[in-house]
């Protein structure tokens, strides 16, 4: 019997024993891996955040450069594109020192959602002025090597790529429809004319593209939009030509040309 109590406390240091947590052994280099990943995620969503910054920057002066062309009309039109054109200019300036800075490195690829929108927006605005002032498409080269100047040896995503110009191309229409209905309220049909060939002809470039894209969901409803705008024009200038009777005292004209639809001249 003198024997149990020993047994008892044996039993108990077992006991409390097994209740010790075990304490697994360090390892000094697995910390270092994992703080070395966690210091490379912090970094990254540092720059995600400066880019999205900068992209909100870019997106909104481009904006701006879009307003400022749709002031131009016949009175004004130098004034108002040559001013445009140096608000284009600080946008670049802007695309350039902070967003194409930011975007130097390996890991571009992880940031593209965050700047995207950002280089359609700047597309939309560069073309928009070309056509304005010139009447031509600025195509994806002259963008980056005249505006951006930004040589063949730059890849991306330091210059724009064909995807991103694309879609802003396909933004372009649906200022240039805004365009077109301000220019016949304002009766330059001619001018409108000239812009719904335009639009049908980006239009048709693209339908041929369209097919290489269809797992875009961005080009796909864009293509959508863009259709209308080019209906909508269309739908304008006809209007105004068969409706012309009306139109003569603001236009001063009363010849019909439909070559504006690709259509042929019905009183020949």
């Amino acid at each position: 019997m003198a024997t149990k109590p020993h047994r008892l406390h044996q039993m108990a240091s077992v006991l409390s024993s097994a209740k010790k947590p075990r304490m697994m052994s360090t390892n000094s280099s697995m910390k270092e891996e994992f703080a070395k990943h966690a210091d490379y995620l912090n970094q990254l969503n540092d720059k995600r955040e400066r880019v999205v910054k900068a992209s909100r920057d870019v997106t909104m002066n481009s904006k701006k450069v879009i307003f400022q062309v749709h002031r131009a009309n016949k009175d004004n039109r130098e004034e108002v594109l040559s001013k445009a054109e140096k608000d284009l200019a600080a946008v670049t300036e802007q695309f350039m020192s902070r967003l194409v800075k930011e975007l130097k490195g390996n890991d571009f690829w992880k940031l593209r959602r965050a700047y995207t929108f950002a280089v359609q927006e700047y597309v939309e605005a560069a073309t928009f002025c070309r056509f304005c002032r010139k009447g031509s498409l600025l195509d994806l080269k002259e963008i980056n090597s005249t505006l951006l100047q930004l040589s063949d040896q730059y890849e991306e995503p330091l210059q724009i790529n064909a995807l991103d110009y694309l879609l802003g191309l396909a933004d372009l229409t649906g200022e240039l429809m805004r365009l077109a209905i301000g220019r016949i309220s304002d009766g330059e049909v001619e001018y409108a004319e000239k812009i719904c060939r335009f639009v049908q002809d980006i239009y048709r470039e693209l339908t041929l593209l369209a097919p290489i894209m269809n797992d875009n969901a961005d080009m796909k409803k864009k293509m959508e939009t863009m259709l209308q705008s080019v209906m909508k024009i269309e739908n304008a200038c006809f209007s105004v030509h068969v409706r012309g009777s009306e139109y003569i005292p603001l236009l001063g004209t009363n010849d019909v040309d439909y070559s504006f639809m690709g259509l042929p001249d019905f009183d020949s």
